[in-house]
């Protein structure tokens, strides 16, 4: 074999390898997401778990611009960020809607300030079925693009609504498995 058809094979297979990170719940995700221009790393992928069952709801994967396993940092500080919910069962909208809102609650929003904004996002919600993906893009400045299977719901303005937004996972979360894993723990 010529010296540059190893060259071609071996960057094949570093690419391959790049773009294929981590798997959780059998869902893979790359280990780069780019947001309008900037590149971002997965910072980890987790598992949510629903009730004493652990019923597998959805694997999660978190982007940053750089890893951290500094949970308050990643909530406090005003940078982009990428969330993915890549669900594994069925989830209505009734049920999601409810965790959003349980979920500003018990990490202490300001649910007074953010009232209308979590109506806004519980507004974009639909049924989730299994295969369905949803992810949250933080820019600051411009606010958290809600992305329902690569469609563009709305936007919400604010770092505020984003922080309480990353608190749903990385505050009090809804199980411990979803936060270890995105900040770079195991999936499961």
């Amino acid at each position: 074999m010529s010296a540059i058809r190893i060259l071609l094979l071996c960057s094949l297979l570093a690419t391959t390898a790049s773009t294929q990170a981590a798997q959780c719940l059998g869902v893979t995700m790359p280990d780069q997401f780019d947001l309008d221009g900037k590149s971002l790393v997965l910072n980890g992928m987790g598992a949510r778990l629903a009730t004493m069952l652990k019923v597998k709801v959805y694997a999660a994967g978190l982007y940053l611009e750089q890893r951290s396993t500094d949970a308050q940092a990643i909530i406090g500080t005003d940078q982009p960020r990428h969330l993915v919910l890549h669900f594994v069962r069925d989830v209505d909208r009734d049920e999601i809607t409810d965790a959003w809102t349980e979920g500003f609650k018990k990490n202490g929003a300001n649910m007074q300030s953010l009232a209308a904004r979590i109506d806004a996002l519980n507004n974009a919600m639909t049924d989730l079925p299994s295969g369905s993906v949803l992810a949250f893009s933080y820019e600051p400045g411009i606010g958290t693009t809600v992305i329902i299977d690569d469609v563009n719901k709305t936007v919400i303005d604010g770092a505020d609504f984003a922080s309480g937004l990353m608190s749903i996972w990385l505050g009090d979360p809804p199980n411990k498995e979803v936060k270890t894993g995105l900040l770079g723990g195991t999936c499961d």
